[in-house]
């Protein structure tokens, strides 16, 4: 018999590829320099990151069956690949000074290998860990919170020393390398697999397994409330947060008087509260509930973005971002497992791919509506209340999903639901 891998190893893995897809929440290194060198306005340059956004979002939702099909190993090095290529191509379209170039390569090609490379750990890390669904999904994507921390001063160093071009060359191929050697052990677990004493546990009732509400395909899936629910509580989140990150240093720079170098800095740090956010919060949902976990993030950034235009100060600047970074963080994180609470874990991973395609359109309307903020008005700022009313739609759509899991609570007879266990 094989000997079954390591599932920490597994997730070591997993990590490795977001640590290096995630760096696209560094972009915003790129956006002065790219402004000052050839003119192009702000819009111009966020439509790379944003189309970048788009193309994972659609990479995941219609490559999901490639990577239950060739499995996890061969869809990370697809995804290298793709993402590799993408950023040293986008050191070749500096170099011609060509946006369109920009956009194959950063936008497209990145964006896809982004998809591809985002799918493969989650799907198969939730495989790997059915006794910590919440953990799990926290761990798969926690690399990439974590990313911005790294690429941003490396990033920051490389272009002020070696320029553009350079930089864009460089880490093309260390993504290239470092997801090539973690897609290597990647791998799916054996059928039945459970982790050791696991079952002894449940069939002595020291642990309890929470039965999903349904087991539902992922098209009989997109036919409930609770998908668009769930589509819109994603969205809103994404919407807001991404146009953050997207111009967190420049933002950062213009509100509170930070210098290129800190705002990077800053930059950097906030990726810490992206990642811990992820792990922290999808690690909390296992005990408070999806639910609540959700509406504990629109309540927060209501808050945080009403005020965030009248602050002045350095510290509760950085306080309130913190927030929202770790909010946009748990909201990746906990969703995968609030698929699998309410539809089951039949076809996760293809209701997963549905769903991102609310990340997909809200990496094209949150950075670009910030930036035309911009733009206009001169200033990130006055686009911040905008975003605090839409996350009071979203705290109303989170009340609504709780109708619609109550009242399949109350129709659904306790036999229909499957427990968790069965993944």
């Amino acid at each position: 018999m094989s000997k079954t891998k390591n599932r920490w190893l597994i997730a070591l893995s997993g990590v490795g590829i977001h640590l290096s897809i995630g760096s696209v929440y560094a972009w915003s290194n790129f956006t002065n320099p790219l402004v000052n060198e050839f003119g192009w306005s702000n819009s111009q340059v966020q439509l790379t990151f944003s189309l970048a956004i788009l193309f994972l979002g659609l990479a995941a939702a219609f490559l999901g069956s490639f990577v239950e099909k060739h499995g996890p190993r061969k869809s990370g090095l697809l995804a290298a690949i793709l993402f590799g290529l993408g950023v040293a191509g986008s050191g070749l379209a500096v170099n011609f000074g060509s946006l369109p170039l920009l956009y194959i390569f950063y936008g497209a090609l990145g964006g896809i290998g982004l998809g591809v490379g985002y799918i493969a750990p989650v799907s198969t890390l939730v495989k790997w860990f059915p006794d910590r669904r919440g953990l799990a999904t926290g761990l798969a994507i926690m690399g990439f919170g974590f990313a911005a921390a790294i690429s941003s001063p490396i990033m920051d160093a490389l272009i002020k020393s070696v320029g553009i071009a350079a930089t864009f060359y460089i880490l093309g191929i260390a993504y290239f390398v470092i997801m090539l050697i973690s897609s290597l052990y990647l791998e799916k677990p054996p059928e039945g697999w459970m982790p050791s004493g696991f079952q002894e546990k449940v069939e002595k009732g020291e642990k309890k397994v929470k039965a999903d509400l349904a087991q539902l395909t992922a098209n009989e899936a997109v036919k409930t409330k609770r998908f668009y629910y769930l589509w819109l509580m994603l969205f809103i989140n994404v919407t807001c947060g991404i146009a953050i990150l997207s111009a967190a240093k420049p933002l950062a720079e213009e509100s509170v008087g930070l210098s290129t170098t800190e705002a990077a800095a800053l930059v950097g740090v906030l990726g810490l509260f992206n990642g811990f956010g992820r792990i922290g919060w999808a690690t909390l949902s296992d005990y408070i509930g999806r639910a609540n976990t959700y509406t504990s993030f629109f309540v927060l950034q209501i808050f945080a973005f009403a005020v965030l235009p009248n602050v002045s100060s350095v510290i509760i600047f950085q306080i309130l971002l913190a927030i929202v970074y770790t909010c946009y963080g748990g909201g990746f994180a906990s969703i995968p497992a609030f698929i699998g609470d309410i539809f089951g874990t039949k076809q996760l991973g293809a209701i997963h791919g549905y769903i991102l395609t609310a990340w997909a359109a809200a990496g094209l309307v949150g950075p670009l509506f910030a930036a035309w903020i911009k733009d206009t008005t001169g200033s990130y700022a006055n686009s911040l209340i905008f975003f605090a009313g839409l996350f009071i739609v979203a705290l109303v759509v989170s009340f609504l999903i709780r109708v619609d899991m109550n009242k399949l609570k109350n129709n659904t007879p306790a036999q229909d639901a499957q427990p968790t266990l069965n993944q």
